[in-house]
């Protein structure tokens, strides 16, 4: 049997679970006629380390949290749960989505996507022979 019963022991082995392994972010999606509405919470993020790439349907979010500065106040730190993180999420939604009308929004560590459906061009009836 294991136990941990030192903090640094806790810390050591929560770190291998952990290590280099990108967090899947909680997210929302609604719709309506024309657009989809998702939401995604990215604690600790700033807005200018957040990407959002759209191909098609598929969305790619990703973004990455910097590791909090050791004290230079004198005290030293005895136990530290708040670590560097990366966060990357990838959806497909049904419909295509245009770039060119689609918004992002982040704001309180929540990015907010209003992307908007790609309407069908050339669309119309076929003649029927």
């Amino acid at each position: 049997m294991f136990y941990l019963t030192h903090p640094r022991q806790v810390a050591r082995a929560l770190r291998q679970f952990d290590a280099d392994v990108a967090r899947t972010p909680a997210l929302d999606v609604s719709e309506d006629d024309k657009a989809y509405s998702v939401t995604v919470d990215m604690p600790g993020v700033t807005k200018e380390a957040v990407k959002v790439r759209i191909e098609g349907r598929r969305v790619h979010i990703e973004t990455a949290t910097a590791e909090a500065a050791a004290p230079t106040d004198g005290s030293r730190l005895l136990y530290r749960e708040r670590r560097a993180a990366s966060y990357a999420r990838s959806f497909s939604l049904p419909v295509e989505i245009d770039q060119t009308q689609s918004q992002a929004r982040f704001e309180n560590g929540v990015l907010t996507l209003n992307l908007v459906k790609r309407v069908a061009e050339n669309g119309g009836q076929l003649t029927v022979n």
